[in-house]
């Protein structure tokens, strides 16, 4: 969803300011002419009651839903009840398709877009692939496309030699980027003096890694302070351990009031880039914003790939850990956070190599990247409609 907007964001703003320079590059001006000049519309279409509509709202783009369904590694039971949910969303999105009449397509992947690259397979598209090895979802959405665009170069190794495959990077919300360390600090109430450590794992969080944070928080606020971006789902559970926190401080030779170090959120949404941009070492999920944001802030981290799904975000952790760029953590070896924590808080020299190899890895130009292979797409449609 986030890079769907950065990338929508990016559109606009070319639109509201070409730029002959870019468009030279990925197609004639005049060609451009009839997608530019007018004005630019835009149509998310999500899943009946997603999640993401109130954002993508909140962002200024109109929202259409249709029904979708995924029809690999169900039971033989939901099944045909699965299969006629797509064939309903395949006849949705031909209306929608039919009314809007776009042109070009941009999936980010997902069951929910097999109805709609169905419905539109005659119109110019492009597929984008946030992890380093795609899904089946995205494999077969690739089938379709006219272009793909991957976040790093090692992706190019999953599609076939004749894809049309571009390397723009991952691209990171613009609002992420707007914080000065300094304000960051102000924000959230950090003290500029002590390092900062940020633990989160997506919007609803990350059990095991949640439980790891608060039991090592005791070794670890006597030297930092901790970001805790907890998840909705274990809220109140944080809350609950936090009630205790100098009881166990005191308990192990600390100060009571090293807990006010301790930073702890349900969730941020507008300040996670505040987030990003005061913390020294993240412990995160090994997501695919985890190629865009860490090195968008040069944060090195310790990832901890979840290990109830597939093997994208092991895919992912180890592109960044074969960079120097951060180190993995198996879930089952959590035990062992507070060590690894404390040993590279503490080599200040190893955490700038880190910091300067996640850096390297960054690339900023992503969203304006993918801005323009629409618009190039775009232009491909309205020479075939003259």
């Amino acid at each position: 969803m986030y890079p769907a907007l950065a990338a929508l964001q990016a559109l606009r703003d070319r639109m509201r300011a070409p730029d002959s320079n870019h468009n030279a590059r990925h197609g004639t001006q005049a060609q451009l002419d009839e997608v530019t000049q007018p004005h630019l519309e835009l149509l998310w279409v999500g899943s009946v009651g997603g999640m993401e509509a109130e954002l993508v709202k909140r962002a200024g783009v109109p929202y259409a839903e249709i029904e979708a369904a995924g029809v690999h590694g169900v039971g033989w039971r939901a099944l045909p009840g699965n299969a006629l949910r797509l064939a309903r969303g395949y006849l949705q999105a031909r209306a929608i398709l039919r009314d809007f009449r776009p042109h070009v397509l941009f999936f980010t992947g997902g069951y929910l877009a097999a109805p709609m690259a169905l419905a539109g397979r005659k119109l110019p598209s492009l597929l984008y692939v946030p992890d380093i090895e795609p899904g089946l979802a995205l494999k077969s959405l690739a089938r379709l496309a006219d272009q793909i665009a991957v976040s790093a170069d090692e992706s190019r190794r999953f599609f076939p030699r004749h894809a049309t495959v571009t390397v723009t990077g991952y691209p990171v919300r613009l609002d992420l980027m707007k914080w000065s360390r300094p304000q960051a600090q102000q924000a959230l109430g950090l003290a500029p003096d002590l390092p900062v450590l940020l633990v989160f794992g997506g919007s609803k969080g990350a059990r095991s890694i949640n439980r790891a944070a608060m039991a090592a928080l005791p070794a670890l606020l006597p030297q930092m302070q901790v970001i805790h971006i907890t998840g909705s789902l274990d809220w109140f559970e944080v809350q609950q351990s936090y009630q205790t926190l100098s009881e166990r401080l005191t308990a192990a030779g600390g100060a009571p009031e090293w807990a006010e170090r301790y930073h702890a959120f349900p969730y941020l949404h507008d300040e996670m880039g505040a987030a990003f941009a005061a913390a020294d070492l993240a412990v995160c999920r090994a997501g695919a914003s985890t190629l865009g944001e860490l090195p968008a802030f040069g944060l090195p981290a310790i990832l901890v790939p979840y290990p109830h799904a597939w093997r994208y975000q092991r895919v992912n952790a180890d592109y960044l850990a074969g960079r120097g760029a951060a180190l993995v953590l198996e879930d089952q070896q959590l035990e062992n956070l507070t060590s690894m924590v404390l040993g590279l808080m503490s080599d200040r020299s190893r955490l700038h190599s880190m910091r300067q190899a996640m850096r390297s890895l960054a690339r900023p130009q992503a969203a304006d990247e993918l801005a323009a292979l629409l618009l190039t797409l775009a232009a491909s449609r309205t020479q075939q409609r003259m």
